[in-house]
């Protein structure tokens, strides 16, 4: 059997076994080692692969920063962050139509860059904003639409998770993909605002006009925030000005969110141990699959998979416009069955190589797969948010909930569609500040 045609079956027989619920990192780890062996490795060379790449996923100093951010996040979680950062904008904007929207879409933002997860900042501000939103006579649709769309947020906002593990895996550097990462940021924040400020003018009872609150009010709320922003600037201050390494900077912020809560009285012993617990679990969860992801990639290039896909796109002179927007629907497809991680981990051996073919950067293509990951974590029909926000609010539909993100979607894909057609705006400013 051919080589390519035995990185064809062991593609599939990977999208079969995760299709059985086997974990995604055992899968890949599966029909890695399996397929070396096929090809003429042997089955001793193959074990001997899996004994050691461990060691080097397990010996990066890169992923260092993923289980501090992590713990990072719930401390913040803990020091009751997400309550401070919303009940401060709710106070500034409040009063406008719409200005709960907007406060839980900053809320969301700002306190998506102290959390550790999409999901987590999806649960928080459900359980914190959404309340205070219906109480106010918030539809809700509109309501959960919202909350959805800031959830989303994280993926795109440094110190991401997914940002982390796309630059190790795609051998990025990971403070370029940050920087990479400010303005889409920035122009996502903005096109979420502009969804709101469209919806609320055309449909205004789903968004009533609350009271305005006084400035010693607002002083106070802004106050009750202070350490939250003070933790969000450090960790963005000492990062890109040079002062702490990416790890350095996790390091301080996950002791000084900790402090935080212990100081506020919000930290028990139980706390502790499920804070700990849950960073043990999901560090665990990522450095399985990031074991995986290495041996699964040589896997397919022993069977010369990017380079025969590489040649069959260049054969049939496809633009490069049209390669980018349909790999655009294969991830969001992909990204509405598989969660997230997987999805760009099990394609990035065989779509980076097409992308650097067709003269893209890495850096623009890993922003890229961030605004699709956004997307497809609130697309119908297998949205994860969707799915949390109802488990967490039974009494609103799915149905509700969809037609909530819809303005939202519009708004991701407006910022997708640019992005791609003006890849100079991802890549201008870590290329000037190089």
């Amino acid at each position: 059997m051919e080589p390519a045609e035995i990185g064809a079956l062991g593609i599939a027989a990977l999208f079969v076994l995760m299709g059985l619920q086997v974990p995604v990192g055992f899968a890949m780890i599966t029909v890695g080692i399996v397929g070396f062996a096929l090809q003429g490795g042997g089955w001793a060379p193959a074990f001997s692969f899996l004994a050691q790449e461990p060691s080097f996923v397990l010996s990066s100093t890169d992923l260092v920063a993923v289980p501090l951010f992590l713990l990072m996040g719930i401390f913040a979680g803990m020091a009751g962050f997400s309550e401070d950062v919303y009940r401060a904008a709710t106070a500034f904007l409040g009063h406008r139509r719409g200005g709960l929207a907007y406060a839980t879409i900053s809320g969301s933002a700002a306190f998506g860059a102290i959390c550790g997860s999409s999901t987590a900042t999806a649960a928080t501000f459900a359980k914190v904003a959404l309340p205070e939103m219906l109480s106010r006579g918030y539809a809700p649709s509109f309501s959960t639409g919202v909350i959805a769309a800031g959830g989303t947020l994280k993926s795109l906002i440094p110190p991401s998770l997914i940002m982390i593990i796309y630059c190790v895996v795609a051998k990025t550097f990971i403070l370029d993909m940050f920087v990479a990462a400010i303005v889409p940021a920035l122009i996502t924040i903005t096109f979420n605002m502009i969804a709101i400020a469209v919806a609320v003018r055309l449909r205004p009872q789903v968004a009533p006009v609350s009271e305005r609150v006084s400035w010693h009010e607002r002083i106070e709320a802004l106050r009750g925030a202070a350490p939250s922003f003070a933790l969000l600037l450090g960790v963005f201050l000492s990062i890109y000005s040079g002062v702490f390494t990416i790890n350095e900077a996790a390091s301080a912020a996950a002791v000084l969110a900790l402090l935080f809560a212990l100081v506020r009285g919000r930290l028990s012993w139980n706390g502790l141990q499920r804070g700990m617990y849950e960073t043990a679990s999901v560090t665990a969860m990522l450095y399985i699959i990031l074991m995986a992801a290495p041996i699964f990639t040589y896997f397919v290039n022993l069977a010369h998979v990017p380079e025969e896909l590489v040649s069959w796109v260049k054969s049939h002179d496809f633009p490069p416009l049209g390669v980018i927007f349909a790999l655009t629907f294969v991830y969001i497809l992909l990204g509405t069955f598989f969660e997230e991680m997987s999805s760009i981990l099990i394609t990035l051996p065989l779509i980076l190589p097409i992308i650097i073919s067709l003269g893209y950067d890495p850096l623009w293509w890993g922003i890229i797969c961030l605004i699709q990951v956004e997307i497809a974590l609130i697309h119908p029909p297998l949205g994860i948010i969707v799915f949390l926000l109802h488990a967490i609010r039974p009494d609103i539909s799915m149905r509700t909930i969809y037609r909530g993100v819809v303005p939202f979607l519009v708004a991701d894909f407006a910022t997708l569609i640019i992005l791609i057609l003006m890849p100079g705006i991802v890549v201008w400013l870590p290329h000037l500040l190089r």
